[in-house]
């Protein structure tokens, strides 16, 4: 695919340009890249991920995800970029009704796979995320750190070709941590999805090759 995301002068901001969060960013992502995005709180690291998902449109400048250019995105193409994409958030939005293993396969049963194909993706997911014993619990029946492992488990689970995390290890125990650094790790390794997480602390132990990122007073800058 080559690029999978572009940005050129971006400048993103709420309330029609007022309180600019990221002002004239540059920066290209290359599919298969595993890539870190730090900076302190309130620097616009989520933000930026929200972007790229298209829950803010850019208030000027270029964004392209996946080939979408996302300030002129319609609904239909959002919708299928996303079904394309798989999203961590750092408050998991599972489905507390739903047991685990329908939860992590949600983005199936939303594009209509089959039961039979919805059944053996839960089962190698959940068998991945260390959580097969807990297949028909509920997400409240569950601690903080399993929560998360199924929220990865279901972003995974239509192998998607970009990964976007925010703070996914933020408030996990160390188990749990490092069961979510090994999956995004071996998307990235294994599938070349490319994976771009926002973190305050990149892993003292990582496996693979990473590009970092830092955003600072509006700026994004690559640390070599």
């Amino acid at each position: 695919m080559g690029s999978v995301i572009r940005a050129e002068n971006l400048k993103l901001a709420y309330e029609k340009g007022k309180n600019v969060i990221i002002n004239n960013a540059s920066f290209t992502i290359e599919q298969g890249e595993f890539v870190f995005i730090t900076g302190p709180s309130g620097s616009g690291k989520s933000t930026l991920l929200k972007s790229m998902y298209g829950k803010l449109r850019p208030h000027s400048g270029t964004l392209e995800v996946g080939g979408y250019n996302m300030s002129k995105i319609k609904r239909k193409q959002l919708l299928q970029l996303r079904r394309n994409l798989g999203i961590v958030f750092q408050d998991y939005k599972l489905i507390n009704e739903w047991t685990v293993e329908k939860n992590v396969v949600l983005p199936l049963i939303i594009t209509g796979y089959s039961l039979d194909v919805q059944r053996v993706q839960a089962e190698k997911l959940l068998s991945h995320v260390k959580l097969t014993e807990h297949a028909k619990k509920y997400p409240l029946e569950l601690s903080g750190g399993e929560q998360q492992r199924v929220g990865v488990a279901r972003a995974l689970s239509k192998n998607p070709f970009l990964i976007l995390a925010d703070e996914p290890t933020g408030n996990l125990d160390e188990f749990s941590s490092g069961v979510v650094w090994d999956l995004l790790e071996n998307a990235c390794d294994q599938l070349n999805a490319t994976v771009l997480v926002v973190t305050h602390k990149i892993p003292t132990i990582f496996n693979i090759p990473y590009r970092h990122f830092i955003i600072e007073n509006g700026g994004i800058y690559e640390v070599h």
